[in-house]
C-alpha cells in the first residue's frame, strides 16, 4: 500500500487528477487494496473476487508459508493482520466508481459478501469459475472496457 500510495502521489504531484485519470485494479487481497485506494483517492476501481474482510479472513494465515511460484518460505505475521484491519474502509461512498467481477465458484471467498459489500456497483456475477477466475480470458475485453472508460 505504501508503494501504491507513493506512486499515486507522484502522479498527482505531476498533475494527474485521480478522480478522472486513475483506475486501480486488484484481485483477491489486491482487490481489498484497490478498494481502499479507490476510497482514499476517489478514483475508479475494477475488483476481481476481492477480499471484503481481510483481517478476519487472514487471521487464520498467520505463520510460515511457501510462495506459490517458488520454494521460498515467508512468515505472515500477526501485525500484518493488524495493518489490514487499520486500513479497512467502509462500503463504497460512490458505487458508480466500481466494477465488480465475482465468481460464484470461488472456493476461497464468499461471493455473496462481495455482492453485498459492493451493492449498487456495476457487477458481473459469474455462475461458475473459481477464485483465480481461470476463464478470465473470456472476461478480459469487458474488464479492459471498464478500465478504459472515462468518467
Amino acid at each position: 500500500m505504501d508503494l501504491a500510495t507513493h506512486l499515486i502521489e507522484t502522479q498527482v504531484n505531476a498533475g494527474m487528477n485521480p478522480e478522472q485519470d486513475l483506475v486501480v485494479v486488484g484481485s483477491s487481497l489486491g482487490g481489498y487494496y484497490a478498494g481502499c485506494l479507490a476510497e482514499t483517492w476517489k478514483c475508479r476501481a475494477v475488483l476481481l473476487n476481492p477480499v471484503i474482510y481481510a483481517a478476519r479472513d487472514l487471521t487464520t494465515q498467520v505463520g510460515e508459508h511457501t510462495m506459490w511460484n517458488s520454494s521460498e518460505r515467508f512468515h505472515f505475521l500477526p501485525e500484518y493482520v493488524d495493518e489490514l484491519a487499520e486500513m479497512a474502509m467502509g462500503r463504497p461512498t460512490d458505487p458508480t466508481r466500481y466494477y465488480l467481477l465475482a465468481a460464484k465458484g470461488d472456493e476461497i471467498l464468499d461471493w455473496r459478501e462481495m455482492v453485498d459489500w459492493y451493492q449498487g456497483c456495476e457487477l458481473r456475477l459469474l455462475e461458475g469459475s473459481d477464485h483465480a477466475i481461470s476463464d478470465f480470458q473470456q472476461w478480459l475485453p469487458e474488464v479492459l472496457d471498464r478500465i478504459l472508460q472515462r468518467r
